[in-house]
């Protein structure tokens, strides 16, 4: 396995476990060390690397399947293609020469409408797991619950629930790290999920950001006070750091973050309708049992952390 240390990888990795498998995941050491990952066998090295992923993560020995939950970690352009694409191309070709027979691949539904440089790669990836010869599956979630959770805080501090918009701009069908980890451990064993593309959510209805706000007004208690945020501020920080970016090249990614948050402040995460040019919920896939208001719960109680990526919108 690949991509262990995240919040979803290592919930895989217990997923895998529980489901009987043996696990190994490649890692990079952590200031030389490498980390522990209860219930795997953890060896260290560097997926950007193709002889150390050959040389140090398979070791001459012989696999069933390889699980991917590996991702770039801010989603900019150079970061995107070296780890969504090339690191990825580095594990297929690894896992091919070794005889692996199957792949499991987490990638990520906003694939269906690519506009950033991220969402490219996953896809150019894709295309190539595809074409591999093994057996593939390639799941594409809907948002993770740590992905519209940065607001706890600014409502046990009595601040606005901050929208995109009238807040109805976008929908998604959240889904846990634990559901999703069964369900990509369950791509191993489940034919019908075989060489497929598989969107999925969690479980319910899909919700609006004005719904996930009024939600957790209501678990902590107080009353729905929200602000909203112009779509149109995206544009023109997008529009500074482009132009700016021509002379100051680390301002590129700046830009493509700040694209990155328009993306997600306008495009639902549910499964694209290409013929009727809409989102559609309904037909979004659910999976699971551990829902948002669960989740946020948890958070209110501190029972959990607040744990989002590096170009978290807020």
């Amino acid at each position: 396995m690949v991509g262990a240390t995240g919040t979803i990888g290592r919930a895989t990795v217990q997923a895998l476990v529980q489901h009987g498998h043996e696990v190994v995941c490649f890692v990079r050491a952590r200031n030389g060390q490498a980390p522990a990952i209860p219930g795997a066998t953890v060896r260290t090295g560097n997926v950007s690397d193709a002889k150390s992923v050959v040389r140090d993560g398979f070791c001459g020995e012989s696999f069933d399947a390889v699980v991917s939950c590996m991702a770039s970690r801010t989603g900019g352009s150079k970061d995107a293609w070296a780890i969504d694409h090339d690191a990825q191309r580095h594990v297929l070709d690894a896992a091919k020469a070794a005889g692996v027979s199957q792949f499991v691949l987490l990638s990520a539904i906003c694939v269906q409408k690519p506009l950033l440089a991220f969402q490219h790669a996953k896809l150019a990836f894709e295309q190539a797991l595809m074409n591999s010869g093994l057996t593939w599956s390639i799941v594409r979630p809907t948002a993770f619950f740590k992905s519209i959770s940065g607001q706890v805080k600014r409502v046990q501090q009595g601040k606005p629930f901050l929208l995109f918009g009238n807040g109805a701009l976008t929908a998604c069908k959240p889904i846990s790290d634990g559901d999703l980890a069964h369900f990509l451990a369950g791509c191993l064993h489940n034919p019908s999920w075989t060489n497929r593309i598989l969107p999925i959510g969690g479980p319910g209805d899909a919700m609006t950001l004005r719904q996930q706000g009024e939600l957790l007004f209501s678990l902590a208690g107080k009353p729905p006070q929200f602000k909203s945020v112009p779509v149109a501020l995206f544009d023109v920080i997008v529009g500074v750091f482009s132009t700016l970016g021509a002379i100051i090249p680390p301002l590129r990614d700046k830009a493509e973050f700040a694209r990155i948050g328009r993306y997600y402040a306008t495009e639902s995460m549910l499964l694209w309708d290409p013929v009727a040019q809409r989102y559609d919920a309904v037909a979004t896939p659910s999976f699971g049992s551990d829902t948002l208001a669960d989740h946020y719960a948890r958070l209110l109680r501190g029972e959990v952390a607040d744990d989002r990526g590096e170009h978290a919108v807020f």
